[in-house]
């Protein structure tokens, strides 16, 4: 699977910002999708995932203000950031699990820079 993120650019802080991740190749394969924020010096953190089955998982610093969704028939994940706030800068990476015959492969996306301005 390949995965191209966009949407990513610089906002003040209570303003809204939605980010895409196009998925191609093997997307029958995949089973969660996700977006991780990384910053400098620290490892990459999940923001939040949704499965084939659609269960959803936030991290809880963005419960109530982030929106994960996922296109099925465009395979195009979203990510709808509403009320951003300053600590929600980062680079933001497209992740994809995927199972091909029994054994998982991980996939992500190049990332997208979110800056949030105070």
């Amino acid at each position: 699977v390949q995965l191209q993120a966009s949407g990513g650019g610089s906002v003040q802080a209570g303003e809204s910002l939605t980010l895409s991740c196009a998925a191609s190749g093997k997307v029958e394969s995949i089973k969660v999708m996700g977006w991780f924020r990384q910053i400098p010096g620290e490892m990459r953190r999940l923001v939040a995932d949704i499965s084939s089955g659609g269960e959803i998982t936030y991290a809880d610093a963005v419960k109530g203000r982030f929106t994960i969704s996922r296109d099925s028939t465009k395979n195009t994940l979203f990510l709808q950031m509403t009320n951003v706030k300053p600590e929600d800068t980062g680079i933001y990476y497209c992740n994809a699990d995927q199972e091909i015959d029994g054994d998982y492969y991980g996939a992500w996306g190049q990332g997208t820079q979110v800056t949030v301005s105070s």
